[in-house]
């Protein structure tokens, strides 16, 4: 068994304790989930919604399906997946409460509160049987999990044989021209938005240094079959601004 405290990971550009991640994590989504889904809808100029419309439209929901939706905060994924698949439960998990309140008063106003469950839990250590699941997302949540590879066994526990995994996470752009323009903007604009919108710059800060952390498209492929999934693959969004990662438990 290894130490958390003596073991390092990444905090956006900072290098810090594996213990101390999860907290700090914690923290920042605390401060912005009043502001979350705004935020969104600024950060990327609405296009987050047709990345998760595409998500869906990958996935295909089907009618009595249960699904996980990890990192799933404020509902955006479970929404959409309980409006495609009648009958179809939903647990959103999250490792912030704050979050998840925020969540359960949108579910309330859009009368899906009976077909969803909100549960709080850390993805690396799932509070759930094994072979539970037909269906288990995360959307833009991975790369702040302190071990990805742990929050990848942990999907596959939890899926039932003949279970889906599906990651949308931010990625690489494959041109490096396309991506010094992309990063101008992240890092000059994002942090802006987040201290006039949410009077916080220095969580929106950690946002942007944390997708230029995460692995590319082809290495968290690997990531995800090194998990046991098999028909792994990916699609890029917005010329790889957004990547789609699939895989299913054989």
């Amino acid at each position: 068994m290894t130490d958390d405290q003596s073991n390092t990971t990444h905090f956006g550009f900072q290098t810090v304790p594996e213990g101390d991640k999860a907290g700090m994590v914690h923290g920042v989504f605390t401060r912005v989930a009043s502001k979350y889904d705004i935020m969104n809808d600024l950060m990327s100029m609405g296009i987050h919604r047709l990345w998760k419309d595409a998500m869906m439209d990958w996935l295909a929901p089907r009618a009595g399906q249960r699904l996980l939706d990890v990192a799933g905060g404020t509902g955006d994924i479970a929404f959409r997946f309980l409006g495609r698949a009648p009958g179809a439960t939903a647990v959103v998990c999250d490792m912030t409460e704050s979050m998840l309140v925020a969540g359960r008063q949108r579910a309330e106003a859009d009368s899906m509160s009976e077909r969803l469950d909100w549960v709080t839990g850390d993805a690396m250590a799932l509070p759930f049987k094994d072979n539970s699941f037909d269906v288990y997302t995360i959307s833009f949540g991975i790369r702040n999990v302190t071990r990805v590879q742990d929050a990848l066994n942990e999907a596959f526990r939890v899926l039932r044989p003949g279970g889906r995994l599906m990651v949308l996470e931010f990625s690489q752009l494959p041109n490096a021209a396309m991506q010094w323009a992309y990063d101008r903007y992240s890092f000059n604009v994002i942090p802006v938005m987040g201290q006039i919108v949410a009077n916080d710059r220095d969580s929106y800060q950690y946002l942007v240094e944390s997708i230029r952390k995460f692995p590319d498209q082809e290495t968290f492929l690997k990531m995800i079959q090194k998990a046991g999934f098999g028909q792994a693959k990916y699609r890029n969004l917005s010329m790889g601004i957004a990547a789609l990662h699939s895989g299913w438990k054989l």
